[in-house]
C-alpha cells in the first residue's frame, strides 16, 4: 500500500476516535461514514501521487460504492479510486467501532448496525475537480517532452514508416488501428507514470468509450484511462494519414473510413 494512503488513513482512524468520544459515542456508523466522504475524496494531485505508489488502485471499480446518486452514473476514475479507498476505510473505521464496543456483531460475525442511521439520507456531495493540477501546470511549465507525447510520438514515427512501405496490401486505416492498439494500452504500473505527470487524467470519464458487455459495464479504472489515450492516438495518426494524402475526407470533414476495418483498437 502507498506510504502516504497508510498515513491518511491513520490519520482518518485517529480522528474517528476523537469524534466518537466526543459525542459520547453516539452513531458509530454514520459518524463514520461522513468522515470518510469528508476526507477521502482526495485532490487530483494527492491522488496521482498515492497511485504512483501503489499503480494497482488503477484497478478499482465503480461497483456500488460510490453513494451519490449523480456521481455513479458517469463516475470519473478518480472518484472511482476514491470510492474504494472510502470502501476499505469504512470497513476499518467499523472495525475500531467493534472493538471499541460501540457497535456489535451478529453470531455470523456481521455488524449491526441501528436502523435509524442506516435509514438516514447519505447522498453525500462529491464536489473534487479533476480538471485542475498545479502538478500538470508546473510540469508544462518546466516544458519538455512528456511520457505520454513520448510513446504517442514512437508510435506516429511507426505509422509514418509504414506509410512509406511500397506494399500494396498497405491498409492505412487498419495500421492505425493496429499501432494504436499497440501502444496505448497500458497495464497499471504503466499508466501510474502518466497520472502522476499529469494528475488530470483522473478526470477522465467511462462515456461510451467501451463496450457494455466488457467487465458487465464496470471497467477498472485504468482502462478508462487506456481506451481514451487508445482514441486519442488513433485520431492522431488518422490525422497523419490524411497530411500524407493516404486517407481522405468527406464533404463535412470527416474521414473516409473503409467499409469493413478489421476491428477496432483492442482493449486488454
Amino acid at each position: 500500500m502507498s506510504g502516504l494512503l497508510t498515513a491518511l488513513l491513520e490519520e482518518v482512524r485517529v480522528e474517528y476516535i476523537s469524534r466518537m468520544q466526543a459525542t459520547a459515542c453516539n452513531e458509530p456508523y454514520l459518524t463514520a461514514e461522513r468522515l470518510c466522504h469528508e476526507r477521502l475524496f482526495l485532490e487530483a494531485d494527492l491522488l496521482a501521487e498515492i497511485i504512483e505508489q501503489d499503480p494497482t488502485l488503477l484497478a478499482a471499480r465503480a461497483g456500488d460504492f460510490i453513494m451519490n446518486k449523480q456521481a455513479s452514473e458517469n463516475p470519473s476514475v478518480g472518484i472511482i479510486v476514491c470510492s474504494n479507498i472510502l470502501a476499505a476505510a469504512l470497513e476499518g473505521l467499523l472495525a475500531v467501532a467493534v472493538d471499541r464496543e460501540w457497535l456489535e456483531t451478529d453470531d455470523e460475525g456481521h455488524i449491526l448496525v441501528d436502523d435509524e442511521e442506516l435509514l438516514k439520507d447519505s447522498q453525500y456531495p462529491i464536489n473534487i475537480d479533476y480538471s485542475q493540477s498545479e502538478t500538470a501546470k508546473r510540469n508544462i511549465s518546466i516544458g519538455g517532452a512528456s511520457k505520454l507525447s513520448q510513446i504517442f510520438s514512437a508510435a506516429e514515427s511507426e505509422y509514418l514508416d509504414s506509410l512509406q512501405q511500397s506494399t500494396r496490401d498497405l491498409d492505412p486505416y487498419q495500421r492505425a488501428l493496429d499501432i494504436s492498439s499497440s501502444y496505448s494500452v497500458f497495464a497499471p504500473e504503466d499508466i501510474s507514470p502518466l497520472v502522476a505527470e499529469n494528475p488530470m487524467l483522473l478526470g477522465l470519464r467511462p462515456e461510451d468509450m467501451m463496450d457494455e458487455d466488457l467487465f458487465d459495464g464496470d471497467p477498472p479504472a485504468g482502462l478508462i484511462i487506456s481506451a481514451h489515450l487508445t482514441q486519442m492516438l488513433l485520431q492522431q495518426m488518422l490525422e497523419l494519414g490524411v497530411e500524407q494524402g493516404v486517407l481522405v475526407l468527406d464533404s463535412s470533414g470527416h474521414i473516409i473510413v473503409p467499409d469493413a476495418p478489421k476491428a477496432p483498437p483492442t482493449i486488454h
